[in-house]
């Protein structure tokens, strides 16, 4: 599909791979729409990218996810893509029962309810514009788990089904349903506990995981991995149980 004179939507888009495909997609003559939670994040990134429109909304929020399909339809008419990057990754010990799991921000809501209330609000407004996309933002870990980290793992896992069946449904329609797994990526994301397990690899910068997106809407490439997500993705297909256990021997 073209990837130029586009008008985009990324949530999570004020940090990391966010802002990132903000800045590639506005290199290649799109306009960019990016939400955040942290509206001094979104400020940042406006100062950084001045051309960005910027819109302050918690997308693990139900009633910010329609007040920001209301906004962005209404300031917007023309918006063609929606990339749903927002996520969160935790650490979670189901030995300790419930404590870990509700002593903190809601993976489920967040990474996977999200994505699929926002593409659900913006299909019919989608499938109106000549071509249109839905970029979903997965994980290698949705192919092989990190077991410290379940939820955010099954999230993603779910999130790549969802985008399987979605591109599916949308076959006949102007929408694309593309998905990009990331592997290790240096952001904020999991950056706290990556110390405790003892990974010292920061992960690949977000400019690779942009750019890449970049290339797949422009070849049609509809499930992108990129860098060592291509093992991940490849080793769930032919020996997960080895790469599952070298994973997780840390």
């Amino acid at each position: 599909m073209k990837t130029k004179n586009n008008t985009i939507l990324i949530t999570g888009g004020a940090t990391g791979i966010g802002l990132a495909v903000a800045e590639v997609f506005l290199k290649a003559d799109n306009e960019v729409v990016i939400c955040g939670r942290r509206e001094h994040r979104l400020l940042e990134a406006k100062s950084q990218l001045p051309q960005v429109h910027i819109k302050t909304c918690n997308v693990a929020d139900a009633e910010d996810r329609k007040a920001l399909f209301a906004w962005t339809t209404a300031h917007f008419p023309n918006v063609n893509i929606l990339v749903n990057n927002a996520g969160i990754q935790r650490q979670i010990d189901f030995k300790k029962g419930t404590q870990d799991l509700l002593n903190g921000e809601n993976e489920i809501e967040t990474n996977l309810q999200a994505p699929i209330h926002l593409s659900a609000l913006f299909i019919p407004h989608l499938m109106k514009q000549k071509e249109a996309a839905i970029v979903n933002v997965s994980s290698g870990l949705g192919f092989i788990p990190l077991a410290t980290m379940p939820v955010y793992c099954a999230t993603k896992a779910a999130l790549h089904s969802f985008s399987w069946s979605l591109r599916h449904q949308l076959r006949e329609t102007t929408i694309n349903v593309f998905e990009i797994v990331p592997p290790t990526v240096d952001t904020e994301l999991d950056q706290g506990t990556r110390a405790q397990r003892g990974q010292a690899d920061r992960g690949i910068h977000p400019k690779e995981v942009a750019e890449a997106t970049l290339r797949a809407l422009e070849k049609d490439e509809f499930e992108t991995a990129v860098g060592q997500a291509q093992f991940l993705r490849m080793g769930a297909r032919t020996e997960p149980e080895r790469i599952f256990q070298t994973i997780n021997a840390r």
